[in-house]
Formats: C-alpha cells, structure tokens, sequence
C-alpha cells in the first residue's frame, strides 16, 4: 500500500472517530452542565490541563523514537525496531514513575490553584478528583509507547479506532452515572474503569499483532544510535516545556486570577474548536509517517512540492473554519447550552486568530518533525513560553480574558515567523520569502472571504434559530470556498489536491460497478 493509501485510510477512520466522538462529547457535555454545578467543568479542564503540564516528563522521547522507527521500519529491520521498542519502553516506565511522584507533589498546592470553588466545602473533594485524573495519566505510559510502530508503518488509524470505541463506550456510561446519581465522584471513575480496561486490551492486541516484540533475544541500540536520541530529546525537551508553558497554562492563568466557573466557560468554546479542530489536524497528522517516509526516499525538489501543497490545503481548511467559528460559534452555545455560557466577542475573535495560526504552526511542526529537525529552533518555544507567561499574568490582571488570549497570540506568532526560515534552510536550501509571500495571499483572500461571510450574516441571522444556523453555514460554505477558488482554483497545489480527490471518486465508482 503506498503513502497516499496509506494517508487515505488513516484520514478516513481518523474522519469516523472524530464525527462519533464529537456527538457524544456534546451529548455528554449538555447533561453535564445541566446537571452539574459549572464549578465541576471548571475543575475538570483545570486538571486536565495540570496533567498535561506534568506530561512534560515525556520531555519529547516519544517523538524522538518515531522519527528513528521511520528508517528501519521502511526497511523491514525487525531486529531494530525491536531495540527502539525496548528502549521506548524503558524509557516511558521513567515517564511514568517521574510523573506520579511530580504530581503527588503537587498535592498540598491545589487549595491555592483552584480559585473560588463554589460549591465545594471539603478540600479532600479537590484532591480525590486529582488523583483520579493522575492515575489516568500515570497508567496511559505503560501502553502509548507501543502505538508509535503501527504509527510508524503508516497505520495511524489502528489507534484511532481503538480511542474511538472506548470513546463511545465511556460517553455513554458516564452520560447515565450523571443522569442517575449526578456525581462527578461516578463521572470520573467510570471513565477510569473504562479506560483502564482500554488500555489492557489495547495492550492484549499490540502484542498479538508484533508477537516478535516479545522476543527475549534482541540486540541493544548502539552508542552512536541512543546518543542520537538524547541528542533529539535534549533539543525536545525545550519545544515541550515551552509548548506547554505557552498552550497548557491558559486554563490555569484563568482558574488562578479570575475563578474556576470562568475555565468551565472557556473550556465549552474549546470543545467545539478542539472538536472540528481534531477534526481538521486529522487530515494533517495522518500524513506525518507519510511525510517521513518521503524524506527518507525522495528528491528535496519532491519534497518541497508536497510540503507546498500540505501549506496550501492547511491555509483553505483552517481558514474555512475560523471563519465559520467566528460567524456560528456563539450562536451554537446558545442553542447548544444556553446564553449564560458565551463570552464576549473580543474573546471569541482573539481565540480564533490563535486558531488560523496555529493551523499554519501545525503544518511546520509535522514537517519538522517527520524530517527530524529538532534541534535548530529548540530554545524557541522556551522563548514563546516565557513570552505568553509574561504578557498573560500582566494582561489578565488589566484587562481579564481577553489578555491571556492576546499573550497567546503574540508567543505563537514569533514561531510563524522563525521556523518557515529554519525549515526552508534546513529542508530546502531556499529563502523562506516565498513562504510569507503566501501566507500574505492566504491571508489578504481569507480576511475578504470573512468580510463577505460576516455581511450575510447581518441579513440572515437577526435571529438565533436552528433554521437560521443552518442557512448560514450553507452561505458560509459557499461563499468562503467559492471565494478561494476564484482566487487559488488555477495554482499547481489545488490541481494536485483536484486531482487526488477525483481519482479517488473514479476508484469508488469503479468499485461499485464491478
């Protein structure tokens, strides 16, 4: 099966798993705030974003290992990927002692963290909640290392559709624990208990599928070949303490200086973007062992073409749906939740913005990282960390909300600007003025098409209804798409994108006649 088969079917189980669990986390999230006092949402984003802080004992092994399973799984070396794999494994036992002591030390603290918990009288409550979600976390290491081999085979949609069915089946036990009894106590130990058994299966049929990774006998990595990896994961482990210090601490800045009910708001407008977001990054996560696999076996000209109309596709889908999220958003958390849960405008227009360019940082990193360059920017997202740390706490202070979403844009942006140069040295021997030669296109159509959008809006929607919601999302559809093919119909990136997607119509139409 080749790299474009490959990616099909990884796009196509990632498009299923993400439609599923995007009903029922909004099923599950409508009895939950219907149920539930807005205190418990707030607290749920709040860990769910500390226990992402404390993954950064991950410090980037994961991703370091992937790229060098992409060589000797191309090749067909049992006998490597049988080292990288117990070293990976050793490695993330590590992980997962560091991260349970780290956050059992975090303990005594979370009485200072958690601002205003209304509702909440006993602080033995606060810590119960947390060692669940830490227990979660903790007993995920001891099996996410093994997805990286059929990752690293292009069968990305193996764990997709193992998330998918555990997914279901936790949204709806924990959808009738909350009707039945309303505990957030049974909200989250159903969810355990499921996703315990989860990963006991998913353990169970990884080692049935590469039964040669049980083998007693196998050579070590060489000197030269973990050196190589501390190396990348010396250069990692700056892009994750920045990346978190930059994408996972807003909830918490939220949480800690305005009050816990405000993250829970937050986190129903994250959600929905997360949601069709995850949605999206599907189309361009599912290329990545692609993308490596390209560059272990193609021309740099090949690969600065694909990487040219990867850029290209990122820009139409994402800015396609910043612009319906900015127009509908709100008027879904309306019909959604009702009119308590919407922010302000402001807030909604800044979290987007961050949005589109977090699309095009989606594109760099994959890249970056499918070609194995890690080390060249590594004290940047320290940078970008420090930068959002800095201008958040000193906003959120003068100006509440909207500040911490103007330090996230600001961080974010100074990665737009330096890794298209890294990459287009490093990568391609070219000059990198091409590429925000077209982000300034992309961008300058994207703005016109938003404008157009935002008019009919004015004269269809004077009125939040189901009906009208739906007229407006056909408009927006239209008019936005419409737009960039006037503009970008005729460039050699939409006729590669044309033609793929023609080809694949003729192959199922073909199917279905024999």
């Amino acid at each position: 099966m080749g790299r474009v088969n490959y990616a099909a079917r990884n796009i196509m189980f990632g498009y299923v798993s993400n439609i599923i669990t995007l009903l029922v986390n909004a099923v599950l999230r409508y009895v939950f705030v219907m149920r539930l006092d807005e205190t418990l949402l707030g607290i749920n984003s709040t860990y769910t974003n500390i226990l992402s802080v404390l993954s950064l004992a991950e410090l980037g092994v994961g991703t370091a290992i992937n790229f060098s399973l992409y060589a000797p799984v191309a090749k067909g070396d049992r006998e490597k990927i049988k080292a990288y794999m117990q070293y990976y494994k050793k490695a993330y036992r590590m992980i997962a002692f560091i991260v349970a002591v780290v956050g059992l030390i975090l303990v005594p603290f979370l009485k200072y963290i958690i601002k205003d918990p209304v509702g909440i009288e006993n602080t033995q409550d606060l810590i119960n909640f947390y060692l669940i979600f830490l227990f979660n976390t903790v007993s995920s290491y001891f099996v996410a290392y093994k997805y990286s081999l059929p990752n690293a085979e292009q069968k990305n949609y193996i764990q997709a559709n193992v998330i998918t069915i555990t997914k279901i089946m936790t949204t709806l036990v924990q959808t009738i624990v909350i009707l039945a009894t309303s505990s957030f106590y049974g909200y989250l130990i159903s969810a355990s208990v499921i996703e315990l058994a989860q990963k006991i299966f998913a353990n169970i049929y990884l080692n049935h599928k590469y039964p040669y990774l049980k083998d007693k006998n196998m050579e070590k990595l060489t000197k030269e070949e973990t050196a190589d990896i501390k190396k990348k994961t010396g250069a990692l482990v700056c892009h994750k303490v920045g990346d978190v210090a930059r994408l996972q601490t807003d909830s918490i800045i939220i949480t800690g200086f305005i009050n816990v009910a405000m993250s829970g708001k937050v986190d129903n407008y994250n959600l929905v973007i997360s949601s069709v977001s995850n949605f999206v990054n599907i189309i361009f996560n599912s290329v990545i062992s692609s993308f490596g696999n390209l560059i272990a076996t193609e021309s740099r000209e090949k690969q600065y073409n694909m990487f040219c109309i990867y850029r290209f596709f990122a820009s139409w889908i994402y800015g396609f749906s910043a612009v319906g999220f900015y127009i509908l958003l709100t008027p879904l958390i309306s019909l959604w939740i009702g009119d308590k849960w919407i922010l302000p405008g402001a807030v909604i227009a800044a979290i987007l913005i961050d949005y589109y360019f977090k699309g095009e940082r989606v594109v760099l990193s994959n890249y970056k990282t499918a070609a194995g360059v890690f080390e060249q920017d590594k004290y940047l997202p320290l940078i970008q960390g420090a930068v959002n740390l800095i201008i958040s706490v000193a906003l959120v202070i003068k100006i509440g909300l909207l500040g911490v979403y103007i330090g996230t844009i600001i961080s974010g942006l100074l990665a737009n600007i330096i890794r298209p140069v890294i990459i287009y040295k490093v990568c391609f021997e070219r000059k990198a003025a091409v590429y925000f030669y077209d982000a300034v296109r992309y961008i300058s159509v994207i703005i016109l098409a938003a404008v157009c959008c935002v008019m009919c809006s004015n004269v269809f929607m004077k009125e939040i209804t189901i009906a009208s919601f739906a007229i407006m999302a056909v408009i927006i559809t239209l008019i936005f798409n419409g737009i960039f093919l006037l503009f970008f119909g005729r460039t050699s990136e939409f006729r590669y994108l044309y033609a793929i997607f023609r080809d694949k119509v003729y192959s199922v139409i073909n199917r279905r006649h024999r």
